[in-house]
C-alpha cells in the first residue's frame, strides 16, 4: 500500500518502531529513524531502556502552535546525556534547533550534548557552548565512551525563564513545518 500525503511524504504504509513497537506511517524519513534506533542499540551499545523517543516539546508564539519531536534521547545512570535529531540535509540547519531543544527538553537541567544527524553524517555539539565536539556518524557516542562524557559534561542547571522563552522561539521557529505549498503540514 502506497498512499501520499498531498504535496509532502510518501507513506508505504504502516511500520513498528523498533523501541517501543508502535505502530507509525512508514515514510523514507521514518526509515532513517527507525535504522538510528537500531544503530544506537545493535552497534553503540546503548540498552532500550537508555533511550527515549519521539519526546516532544510544544510551542506557541504568534498564535503558531509547533510540536518539536526530539528523535531521540539517550541517558546514562539516569540523567539525559544527549539528544538527537535527525533531519535530511545540511547539518549546520539542524544545530540550532538542537541546542535549544537540549537546553529547554528536561525542566531539572540542560541536557550537555545534542547530536545532529542527517542519517549519512553526524555532528556532536556541546549545549552550553554550541561548539563542535565532532563530526561523521563515529561522532554519535557508543555506550562506553557516554559514561566518560556525562562525567565529562555535567548537566547545568536550567536555563532561567527569559532565556528559556528566547529558546522556545526559536524552537518554534525552526520547526515549523511548511510544505512546498506554503501552509503548515500536518500528518495524519
Amino acid at each position: 500500500m502506497e498512499r501520499s500525503i498531498p504535496g509532502h511524504h510518501l507513506v508505504y504504509g504502516i511500520l513498528k518502531d523498533y523501541l517501543t513497537g508502535e505502530e507509525l506511517p512508514d515514510t523514507d524519513d521514518e526509515r532513517v529513524r527507525q535504522d538510528l534506533e537500531k544503530m544506537m542499540v545493535e552497534e553503540k551499545g546503548f540498552a532500550g531502556q537508555d533511550l527515549e523517543p519521539r519526546l516532544t516539546i510544544e510551542t506557541t508564539f504568534n498564535k503558531i502552535f509547533v510540536r518539536s519531536i526530539i528523535d531521540l534521547t539517550a541517558s546514562v545512570a539516569g540523567k539525559r546525556l544527549f539528544v538527537l535529531r535527525y533531519g535530511p540535509g545540511s547539518l549546520v540547519t539542524r544545530e540550532k534547533p538542537a541546542l535549544a531543544a537540549a537546553r529547554v527538553l528536561d525542566k531539572q537541567y540542560c541536557i550537555p550534548l545534542a547530536v545532529v544527524t542527517n542519517g549519512r553524517d553526524a555532528e556532536l555539539l556541546e549545549t552550553a557552548t554550541g561548539k563542535v565536539l565532532a563530526t561523521g556518524m563515529e561522532a554519535i557516542p557508543d555506550r562506553e565512551r557516554a559514561v566518560k562524557l556525562i562525567e565529562e559534561y555535567s548537566c547545568r542547571p536550567p536555563v532561567d525563564e527569559a532565556q528559556r522563552e528566547r529558546t522556545l522561539r526559536v524552537l518554534n521557529a525552526f520547526d515549523l513545518e511548511v510544505c512546498c505549498r506554503g501552509d503548515s503540514c500536518n500528518l495524519p
